[in-house]
């Protein structure tokens, strides 16, 4: 049997992506408020001294979820000003009242335009389609660009409208303003689009001319959308923008993960040497993303606690538990049977405090 090849296995980050949002945290929780943050959320084994540790969706939505509700911030102290509770609600409900999706996108910018007080969205309208500026207020003395901020404002911005729209949208490009960071292969996961840093200001432009496109999202659609944020917001499922995420398809579709890289460029119309050239571009090779791949449904598949250790193994195409157990223990540090203990500890975890 192939292994599972459902699309929902979403592709773990590495903690560093998330340093700058936990570097606010410390400042602004107190150590045993933070501790048990992580610790509710399965990110208290992930070792805060190896950025290369992986993270999950699930542990990133839990995360967002504690702090949002327990701070009072649904920006986690990102920006200079509180974005107190029930934010998201009212940013929501203006967007779906709204005549079409570029009148929603209007709303969005002016909407967080009378929320902070460093940073001012611009909707602008290219030949692409519509662009959203991120720009400093002071720009004669801007502040140094917040990364997970910038990056969380442009992908709500993407999450919402594609969420009213009924489908994902695509992207022509995001743009951050601060320069090229090592993790700079995380941002694919949350973008469908090409990547680029160091510009003149953080911006999403979006792939197609959205124009009269009607908004038709119902209350009942809201309140189950917010209920689940950001889950359904946060992360992309649009594969095509990035050869390393339509690799991890193709790889799903193969049993126990066979595929080999001369059927892969077979498939994706490419030659071997092609392929491996863009994989190079990406920053990325096809043994990463098959490991990568293999990690990520290791990590799922753990923390369900539904298969043997042995049956995980191969699925994933290990030909021993003792050869899955080195490689685990080289993605993370610890051992798959420590792993499951954390993983299935957090899930009878409630994800936001009662």
């Amino acid at each position: 049997m192939p292994v599972d090849p459902n699309p929902a296995i979403l592709p773990t980050v590495s903690r560093a992506f998330l340093e700058d949002w936990l570097q606010v945290l410390r400042q602004q929780c107190p150590p045993q408020q933070l501790q048990r943050f992580l610790q509710q959320s399965g990110l208290a084994g992930v070792d805060l001294a190896r950025p290369a540790d992986r993270v999950t969706h699930d542990q990133i939505v839990r995360l967002y979820q504690l702090v949002a509700v327990e701070t009072g911030d649904e920006m986690m102290g990102l920006w200079s000003r509180a974005i107190r509770s029930g934010t998201l609600k009212h940013l929501c409900s203006s967007m779906r009242g709204a005549s079409s999706l570029s009148a929603a996108l209007f709303r969005f910018c002016s909407f967080w335009n009378l929320l902070l007080d460093d940073y001012q969205l611009q909707l602008q309208t290219k030949d692409t389609g519509l662009c959203i500026n991120l720009l400093p207020r002071d720009q004669a003395a801007p502040l140094p660009p917040q990364r997970f901020g910038h990056m969380l404002l442009l992908k709500l911005a993407h999450g919402v409208a594609s969420w009213l729209a009924g489908r994902e949208l695509p992207l022509a490009q995001v743009g951050f303003a601060f320069a090229r960071p090592t993790f700079a292969q995380d941002y694919p996961v949350l973008f469908p689009a090409p990547i680029v840093f160091a510009q003149d200001q953080s911006q999403i432009v979006f792939g197609e001319q959205l124009g009269d496109l009607p908004v038709t999202r119902s209350e009942a659609d809201m309140q189950a959308f917010l209920l689940r944020a950001p889950r359904d917001w946060i992360f992309t499922s649009y594969r095509t923008h990035a050869f390393a995420l339509r690799l991890r398809e193709l790889l799903l579709q193969s049993p126990q993960l066979e595929l080999q890289l001369k059927q892969a460029a077979l498939a994706l119309h490419l030659t071997p040497r092609t392929l491996i050239r863009r994989l190079q571009d990406e920053g990325s090779s096809f043994q990463a993303i098959k490991d990568g791949l293999r990690r990520d449904i290791a990590l799922r598949d753990l923390t369900r606690g539904l298969k043997s250790i042995e049956e995980i193994a191969q699925d994933i195409g290990f030909a021993s538990a003792a050869n899955f157990h080195r490689a685990f223990r080289r993605w993370t540090n610890t051992t798959p049977g420590e792993y499951r203990r954390l993983g299935l500890a957090t899930v009878s975890t409630p994800n936001t405090p009662q």
